[in-house]
């Protein structure tokens, strides 16, 4: 099982806000580019943004756009407009919320903050309507603030919905990362621990925890 998570994992790469970083994705081995287009984040991509931002990824990379408790008629016309792979729920999104989103042809992944009292079970009724899982470190906003949470949490989630890690991860966790024992995982997720300040990309951590991955 180790040896099959080694092969099969996968890359995103979120808060991407200029086409410089957005092409560096397409050139690199990774197969998520996040953008944000939450207006209170610091990664926000603006209220026009500018779609050579999504077309810079190219075709390998899927391009996801991370939304927080929008109106679905909303989310579903970005998805359209930016042609967007699939949408990232951050917020506090219900079954049903996933399930009209799910119904206009768009893949789902339902994020969870996670902390120390976080229930497990919670997920189950999104399993249904969600592709993909997500668990971010719980924090006062709608984001991990660069932090991680315990990982062992994830042991008690009893479904096989593959999901992303996310929360704190930085160029030294790659060992860690690809030595847990979570058969359902699909993906980590990095952002912040790459910057070089919001938004901005660090091209040579990218790389070099690339590198890693890869090799381990």
């Amino acid at each position: 099982m180790l040896h099959e998570l080694i092969t099969d994992m996968k890359i995103k790469v979120c808060g991407i806000t200029t086409i410089q970083d957005a092409a560096f994705l397409h050139q690199q081995d990774v197969d998520y580019a996040g953008f944000i287009f939450y207006p209170k984040s610091p990664r926000y991509v603006g209220k026009e943004p500018d779609p050579e931002l999504f077309s810079a990824t190219g075709h390998d990379v899927k391009n996801v756009g991370v939304f927080v408790n929008s109106p679905t008629g909303e989310v579903i016309d970005m998805a359209n407009d930016f042609q967007l792979d699939l949408v990232q729920l951050h917020g506090e999104e219900t079954p049903a919320y996933c399930q009209e989103i799910k119904s206009a042809g768009i893949e789902i992944i339902k994020a969870f903050r996670v902390d120390d009292n976080f229930d497990p079970s919670v997920s189950a009724a999104f399993s249904p309507c969600s592709d993909y899982f997500l668990f971010d470190t719980k924090s006062s906003n709608y984001g991990g603030a660069g932090k991680k949470f315990n990982w062992q949490i994830l042991n008690d989630i009893t479904s096989l919905k593959p999901f992303f890690l996310s929360g704190g991860i930085g160029p030294d966790d790659a060992e860690e990362i690809m030595n847990l024992q979570l058969p359902a995982l699909h993906a980590i997720d990095i952002n912040s621990k790459f910057e070089t300040k919001p938004g901005s990309k660090d091209h040579q951590k990218l790389q070099l925890f690339l590198d890693k991955i890869k090799h381990i």
